[in-house]
């Protein structure tokens, strides 16, 4: 009883880590195709679901710029 208490425990922690790990990836595949060009500004906002207050394309890539500035490791790459 206590080996299936254990078991069902661990399982119950791993699936949250795995969820914020699939999350955490996903933010970094959008900003990682914004930065290659294979996405627009727009639709990088779309896919990591940021809310824009005016549709101007200035303020939508300051808006992407400054998101997935916070998920870049290395400072020095400019968006």
């Amino acid at each position: 009883m206590k080996y299936l208490f254990v078991v069902f425990y661990l399982f119950f922690l791993i699936n949250p880590a795995k969820a914020v790990t699939t999350k955490m990836f996903k933010v970094l595949d959008t900003c990682a195709r914004y930065r290659l060009g294979e996405i627009n500004a727009n639709q990088a906002i779309e896919k990591l679901k940021l809310k824009l207050t005016n549709s101007s394309t200035s303020e939508s890539k300051d808006l992407v710029k400054k998101y997935c500035s916070v998920f870049t490791p290395n400072e020095k790459i400019e968006f």
